[in-house]
């Protein structure tokens, strides 16, 4: 198995990334485990699903427009053209629309998880993880500059966060090994069915390739000396 900040790995996550935890640890976000999470958001196959007009995705009945979709990819572009380093995000951000589609496809599996198990992030939760690691990675500027470039604008970063936030308390109340198995019986209740221009989704994998669901964590974390 590989580690948790290996290229390959199919279990980053931004909490993971971040090292911001409730329990109040020091965030850190090295550069290495931010292209390791870019490396693990799944591929999506060219395969055909149920016409939806308008939508990229249907996940329950919840529908993720394409122009929702637009949006945010726009978001990422326009701060990576803002940003000293916008030729180097944009080059490394060639996927950027299914990557984004991937993500949010994510984040409503994860919080109708969370729902289901009585899990939500307030407010006061979300400042609070802003601000740890916001002081734990240089300031509100350093966040905002990593974050873009794991595809990610300001605008969306809170959402991000509180994704995290409550797939720890996921981990917190069920195990991780449970939390696996929650998420993957919730992406398969959900029968998300992405518009074909962006792929087909895999309920159990949330991949194209035989790897684990990228958002999925070991229950156990594997020693780095072990062979890969």
């Amino acid at each position: 198995m590989t580690s948790p900040t290996s290229p390959t790995s199919p279990i980053p996550r931004f909490r993971r990334v971040l090292r911001a935890r409730s329990t109040r640890r020091r965030a850190a976000l090295p550069a290495a485990a931010a292209a390791a999470l870019l490396a693990a958001t799944p591929l999506l196959t060219a395969c055909g699903s149920t016409p939806h007009p308008g939508a990229a995705a249907v996940v329950g009945k919840d529908r993720i427009t394409v122009a929702q979709l637009q949006r945010q990819v726009a978001d990422v572009r326009e701060a990576q053209e803002a940003s000293p380093q916008g030729e180097q995000l944009m080059a490394n951000s060639a996927r950027l629309g299914q990557d984004t589609l991937v993500r949010l496809i994510q984040y409503r599996i994860i919080e109708k998880a969370g729902r289901d198990n009585g899990l939500d992030v307030s407010r006061h939760e979300l400042q609070e993880e802003r601000l740890q690691v916001e002081r734990a990675n240089g300031g509100a500027d350093a966040v905002r500059a990593r974050f873009l470039a794991l595809g990610i604008a300001p605008g969306q970063i809170d959402e991000a966060l509180s994704m995290d936030l409550l797939r720890t308390k996921l981990d917190g109340k069920l195990g991780p090994a449970r939390t696996n198995q929650v998420l993957m019986q919730t992406s398969e209740a959900l029968r998300v069915d992405v518009n074909p221009r962006y792929g087909t989704w895999d309920a159990k994998r949330g991949t194209a390739r035989p790897v684990q669901e990228p958002w999925l964590r070991p229950a156990a974390v594997p020693d780095p000396e072990s062979p890969v």
